[in-house]
């Protein structure tokens, strides 16, 4: 290991991240040292962390390496591993124009839940084409206290509880994971989004993501919600041919979700990177002991 490993750290609507670039996946970023990293304590803090990896470079990224360059290896804060993450996407790839991989326009972003497409704007907002949403069959419900409501089961390339509820405070604390049942709808975990309306196809939520505990911000929980909401409002964009857009306020700021006739969902959304500087590897190794 180097004396020092470079990092950066960045956030997407306050959904914050430590960037680790490694193009040629050289380093060894274990679960224990992921978690040390994020720990907001005795590290630098974040709700996950991006490895920035070339695609050829990483085995579960070769195979989409004609597609894209790059692959996005996500970790959640717990150093756990995770399909997908729609706003440390929005990040990744402020990262790699910042490095001067890429310029403003498109580029695709290879992922665990799949290649992405990204749009780099001028006004700086980073719009990703974060694929369909999956609305498995059968009846889930979200707990809290005594109280539970029904919720929609959406998969956005890693899994959905969206709940709507008449006050964000109905979702407790969010320290523990809500209960969700049945426990088989979701072997893995799963995130979970409580959901008010703000105004017509306008609405607010807060989110438990599976691994982090409450995030100010979910990309892909935007995503579901939006779906969601989209549904209990009797709108598919597949049936109208039109496509369907909505405003998500999240803690850390605001989303746009439009989902278009074909199923495709775009986010679009700020990204900032925030700071850069140098891990010292001591530190890291005595963090693992």
């Amino acid at each position: 290991m180097s004396t020092r490993i470079a990092f950066l750290k960045g956030h997407g609507t306050e959904n914050d991240f430590v960037i680790v670039p490694d193009p040629e996946n050289a380093l060894d970023l274990s679960p224990a040292a992921v978690a040390a990293l994020c720990d907001r304590r005795a590290g630098i803090g974040a709700d996950g962390l991006l490895h920035v990896v070339r695609s050829e470079a990483h085995p579960e990224g070769r195979a989409m390496a004609d597609e894209a360059e790059w692959f996005m290896d996500y970790r959640n804060g717990d150093g756990s591993i995770a399909e997908m993450c729609g706003n440390g996407v929005r990040v990744f790839a402020r990262y790699l124009q910042r490095a001067g991989h890429v310029a403003e326009g498109d580029l695709a972003v290879a992922t665990r839940g799949g290649v992405k497409t990204v749009h780099i704007a001028k006004d700086g907002d980073v719009t990703v084409g974060m694929g369909k949403a999956l609305l498995p069959e059968g009846d889930v419900t979200v707990s809290v206290g005594e109280r539970s409501w029904p919720a929609r089961n959406v998969n956005m390339g890693n899994p959905h509880a969206v709940a709507f509820v008449d006050d964000l405070a109905h979702a407790g604390d969010l320290l523990a994971p809500p209960p969700v049942s049945p426990a088989s709808a979701y072997p893995d975990g799963v995130n979970v989004e409580f959901v008010v309306d703000r105004g017509p196809r306008h609405v607010a939520l807060r989110v438990h993501e599976r691994g982090a505990g409450e995030t100010r911000s979910c990309g892909t929980g935007a995503c579901a919600v939006a779906v969601a909401t989209a549904r209990r409002d009797g709108v598919d964009p597949s049936v109208t041919g039109t496509p369907a857009t909505y405003t998500v306020d999240v803690p850390g700021g605001t989303l746009v979700i439009t989902e278009r006739p074909d199923g495709g969902i775009e986010m679009t959304g700020p990204a900032v990177i925030v700071a850069e500087g140098e891990i010292e590897a001591e530190w890291l190794e005595n963090a693992l002991r």
